[in-house]
């Protein structure tokens, strides 16, 4: 198995740390001072640490050597380490946690939101529009006008989407191209439908959608794969603007309290980019990758990959199937309640996922399938267990798959029992549930809206939420999202009547989501995930107790520091 020789090497140290003791190491007529100086690369003291080690969930002080975890325990047991050259850090008035992973983001899309228009955050629709013509001002006749992160939900005057009449006036000229926050849908003016000769005619592709006017025009509003109509006639882009993306990226990451990021969707451009940054010493954070689903056969041929030093591993394959709710893509097995169709599916077709499904059983490759919808659930759950039937068990890599799916917004109950008999991995993003309240009711209804983002309802039939972001979906801030997880409310602690409050999970479920199960997700629960002796030292210290704070603190908390590997690769 490919982490055999790692865990075997984490095993004899952490056998070797056994011999040592785990607290003070004195006897009762020896003085500290006395005792034999133990050797730490860096020390933590004088704090509280949450180690989602549920044998010792929480300490006072660890140890650090050559990047893996060599003591954890009380304050006292950690004197013998504070003397040689360890770097020792008094984090008295601050919460050290196990390093937070985001089990779901686009690393290089974190670091493109840097650079172009962001239209996060922003409260109407006319200030959006106002400040899409502000950015477009400065952009040369015939350039391209990009940005991102424009989303309806949020805005308090109308909640529409956009349209090419809200900006051709100031864009004659110039293409423009903006996908909304989810990043399945965007808005083309009409410079930008012409040169891809989308008109009235043109068909709907198979797993997309071009939103029409009532006379049959494009509105300039697209859905999933119609958006590669457009995003085919976008400018190329240098590996130099993709690799500072990645770089720009792990730097907010990190700024944020990330320790690891599993990239759903990276493809192989950026995976070489990435290896370079390692190479390069540039890596500030553990990144996961899951390779498209378009680029299989590459992935076939190369295998799965990882670094000695666990920065960095590519896994599995990214597939997506349906669109999401907020732009009525995501597929359901009944009618939207303010539509009258159930979304679509097939952005990725049972014909070419199948054998993909199959040679990855072989190769032990991981699946991650992007599924919101009810029915895209329902049907996944299928195809991945009609996989498993038409593939011998003698010839599978491995019987223990941990095949995701990324979202499941919507799983009726009898589809959450199959998880569970499946043993799939719900990978999920809490964010998602607190800002889809602002429109999930009108989409679902009542009924649905009883096993929509079902979190405590998965805990309780045992399974491992993997908490993710979705960045830069959504603003990517481990404080959201630990917030959103416990309270299940909106950021002002507002929500609304039938939102199901008892779907939220407690403290430690929350911590688990971003430690522990994400670490297993990606086949790694022996490595890291926890603050255990043996493991690797990655610890996002924040100057706020999560686990006992108002909500509302968590949201202003200051990350401290971020480190990955005993390294520093954030300080305030």
């Amino acid at each position: 198995m490919k982490h055999l020789t790692l865990l075997l090497s984490l095993g004899m140290l952490a056998s070797a740390c056994s011999d040592q003791p785990q607290s003070s190491p004195t006897s009762a007529s020896q003085s500290p001072a006395e005792a034999a100086c133990l050797e730490a690369d860096l020390v933590i003291h004088n704090t509280t640490v949450y180690t989602a080690d549920d044998n010792q969930w929480q300490a006072e002080a660890v140890a650090i050597k050559d990047g893996l975890i060599s003591y954890v325990g009380d304050n006292d047991g950690i004197e013998p380490y504070l003397c040689g050259a360890a770097q020792v850090l008094d984090m008295s008035g601050n919460a050290v946690y196990a390093g937070f992973t985001d089990s779901h983001q686009h690393l290089e899309g974190v670091g493109r939101r840097t650079k172009t228009l962001s239209l996060f955050g922003i409260p109407t629709l006319q200030e959006t529009v106002a400040r899409i013509e502000q950015w477009a001002a400065d952009i040369p006749e015939g350039d391209w006008v990009l940005g991102r992160g424009w989303i309806e939900r949020e805005w308090t005057d109308q909640q529409r989407f956009l349209n090419k009449g809200d900006v051709d006036r100031f864009t004659a000229n110039k293409p423009l191209y903006m996908p909304r926050a989810d990043g399945v849908s965007a808005l083309a003016n009409s410079r930008a439908l012409e040169l891809a000769g989308i008109t009235r005619e043109t068909p709907d592709p198979e797993g997309g959608r071009i939103e029409r006017d009532i006379d049959g025009n494009p509105t300039g509003y697209l859905l999933a794969n119609a958006m590669n109509l457009v995003r085919d006639f976008l400018p190329p882009e240098t590996d130099d603007y993709l690799k500072d993306n990645l770089l720009r990226g792990m730097q907010a990451n990190a700024a944020l309290g990330w320790t690891q990021t599993q990239d759903m969707g990276m493809s192989y451009r950026l995976v070489d980019l990435m290896k370079e940054l390692h190479s390069e010493g540039q890596m500030l954070q553990r990144v996961y990758a899951g390779i498209p689903i378009a680029e299989a056969d590459e992935m076939i041929r190369r295998g799965t990959e990882s670094t000695a030093d666990g920065m960095f591993e590519v896994q599995g394959i990214k597939v997506y199937i349906d669109g999401t709710l907020g732009s009525r893509g995501a597929a359901l097995i009944e009618n939207y309640s303010d539509a009258d169709h159930n979304g679509f599916m097939n952005r990725t077709s049972k014909e070419v996922l199948m054998p993909v499904m199959h040679e990855s059983l072989r190769r032990g490759f991981q699946i991650f399938t992007h599924v919101i919808g009810d029915r895209a659930v329902r049907t996944l759950l299928d195809w991945y267990q009609e996989a498993w039937d038409a593939v011998p068990q003698r010839e599978w890599a491995t019987t223990d798959l941990r095949w995701r799916m990324e979202h499941a917004q919507i799983i009726p109950p009898s589809d959450q029992q199959r998880f569970v008999a499946m043993n799939v991995l719900p990978s999920m993003q809490p964010s998602h549930g607190i800002g889809d309240l602002n429109f999930a009711p009108d989409r679902l209804g009542a009924d649905r809206l009883g096993y929509a983002y079902p979190w405590q309802q998965l805990v309780d039939r045992g399974l491992m939420i993997l908490g993710g972001s979705d960045a830069p979906v959504e603003a990517g801030d481990p404080r959201i999202e630990f917030y959103a997880a416990i309270t299940r409310k909106r950021l002002d602690g507002t929500d609304d009547a039938g939102w199901h409050p008892e779907l939220a999970v407690s403290r430690e479920t929350a911590l688990k989501m971003f430690t522990i199960w994400p670490a297993w997700g990606a086949f790694q629960e022996n490595e890291r995930g926890s603050v255990e002796v043996g493991k690797r030292a990655d610890f996002s210290i924040f100057d706020t107790d999560f686990m006992t704070a108002d909500p509302a603190d968590i949201l202003t908390a200051n990350n401290m520091m971020t480190i990955v590997g005993g390294r520093i690769t954030y300080e305030r």
